[in-house]
């Protein structure tokens, strides 16, 4: 499966503000972030695991946000472990098996508080499923998009991460991924990065992630690259439809679905057969009890089997 659980607010705001708007506009994403309201997400997204059950699990925006209020503890929104203490107490349990740490920033608000956001990918693997990994990787892309934020340059850090996972004596490697969605010329070098990087394996491969490349050859060549590359879509292969993933409004109460282009990705090379593939959490019935999407995403997930090697 992969899935961007939506870090919960659109930051357009923070980024156009001039120095003396940052804390007004800082109150006001933070204001967004709590009626997205992602303690109750984490529930319609773990219902949505559950029913699918899948091995692996590659997750975008597995955002970590902190509220720091004065003389008082500090308040934080770990979607990581959250979604693990969710799916727990439903009987399914995972662990991390990879993570990267990219964009991480922390601003005033208006209200005399600290509000801070680390953006993380990570990987998680289901315990039981038979799985060993045997090496993990955990990098950022060295060409990143620079904002100004407050009058201040700042990098919007991205990364990846992968492992290599031994599977009754044959090993394969997954890797997750968020690409650069304001910069095409950024996307393509992260693109490009992982082509020459950890897709650059003979290894079974499968690649989960958000590359915010539309798979219609419209915008970026992003997609067009791995293609190119050999790597084929799972979508394509086995899915019905259209497959739309993106996205729904930003307060995630549109209420007709707005998925209207295809960005997520399970890619495969090497030796994968795909079986079928399916949309997660982008049905009116997976919405929460208050009407909110699950996440501006929609979810993929696909089974796949490792064809035998040849004698």
């Amino acid at each position: 499966m992969t899935w961007n659980l939506y870090l919960g607010a659109d930051l357009t705001p923070i980024f156009t503000a001039t120095p003396a708007q940052i804390p007004q506009r800082v109150t006001e994403v933070f204001r967004q972030f709590l009626a997205t309201n992602f303690p109750v997400r984490v529930k319609a997204i773990a219902n949505q695991i559950i029913s699918k059950k899948p091995d692996i699990i590659g997750l975008q925006e597995a955002e970590l946000w902190q509220l720091f209020v004065p003389n008082l503890p500090t308040v934080t929104y770990d979607f990581v472990e959250l979604l693990l203490s969710e799916l727990r107490k439903r009987g399914l349990h995972y662990e991390v098996a990879a993570q990267n740490e990219n964009f991480s920033e922390q601003l005033p608000s208006s209200q005399g508080n600290l509000v801070g956001l680390l953006d993380r990918d990570t990987l998680l693997i289901r315990k039981g499923s038979g799985l060993k990994i045997i090496q993990r990787q955990e990098a950022n892309f060295q060409t990143n998009l620079t904002l100004q934020i407050g009058g201040q340059p700042v990098e919007i850090l991205r990364g990846w991460s992968s492992i290599d996972v031994n599977e009754n004596g044959r090993t394969f490697r997954v890797i997750n991924t968020h690409l650069e969605t304001l910069s095409p010329t950024v996307q393509v070098a992260q693109g490009n990065e992982l082509l020459a990087g950890p897709a650059n394996t003979n290894l079974p491969l499968i690649l989960l992630g958000d590359l915010n490349s539309n798979a219609d050859g419209t915008g970026t060549p992003t997609y067009g690259n791995f293609i190119n590359a050999g790597f084929q879509d799972v979508w394509i292969a086995g899915g019905e439809g259209q497959g739309f993933t993106c996205c729904q409004d930003p307060d995630l109460l549109n209420a007709v679905s707005s998925l209207n282009t295809r960005i997520d990705f399970i890619l495969f090379k090497n030796g994968w057969k795909p079986i079928v593939a399916d949309l997660v959490g982008e049905e009116q019935r997976d919405r929460t009890p208050t009407a909110l999407w699950p996440s501006d995403h929609a979810g993929v997930v696909a089974s796949l089997v490792l064809k035998k090697k040849l004698c």
